[in-house]
């Protein structure tokens, strides 16, 4: 029996969330679509306007969950930072965290994938779909970035 063999294949979730008519709101959604272009094999891409507690059923069918979302503040072009259950519940419709929703799928799914959480630095979020141009530069470095993290992770192309 051949040990490789028998191993499944990483199941991997990426979850792009933000709006799109609010600027640079709109890099999660942008990220997402860029993945999903790139039909990286075992790769589920998602792209809400807004995390939801139904986005738990998609997340325990994954091993490894990429939420991207948009950054107001932080590190340019980018931050990626590993993501853990929130110790309590709490959220209401329009604010549910990464965090709260990893709770709601250990509670609920029993089941508890890695994540992470890149936060794509964003500097215009008035009306309007398209992205400032500093927000379009970072996009560009996040996608590199979670592309070659997939393909790392999964032994994909580059």
């Amino acid at each position: 029996m051949n040990a490789v063999a028998d191993q499944k294949p990483l199941r991997i979730l990426v979850i792009g969330y933000g709006n799109p008519g609010r600027m640079d709101d709109g890099l999660g959604p942008a990220v997402a679509a860029r993945i999903s272009g790139l039909e990286l094999a075992n790769v589920s891409v998602d792209d809400p306007y807004q995390l939801s507690i139904e986005d738990s059923i998609e997340i325990a069918a994954h091993d490894l969950v990429w939420f991207v979302d948009s950054a107001k503040n932080g590190a340019e072009p980018f931050d990626d930072r590993r993501v853990q259950p929130a110790s309590q519940i709490a959220f209401d419709s329009h604010h549910l965290t990464p965090e709260t929703l990893l709770a709601i799928t250990a509670g609920c799914c029993g089941a508890a994938p890695e994540a992470r959480l890149i936060g794509v630095r964003g500097y215009e979020f008035g009306l309007g779909e398209a992205l400032s141009p500093g927000a379009a530069a970072n996009l560009e470095r996040a996608v590199a970035f979670l592309r070659d993290e997939i393909c790392a992770q999964t032994g994909g192309p580059r």
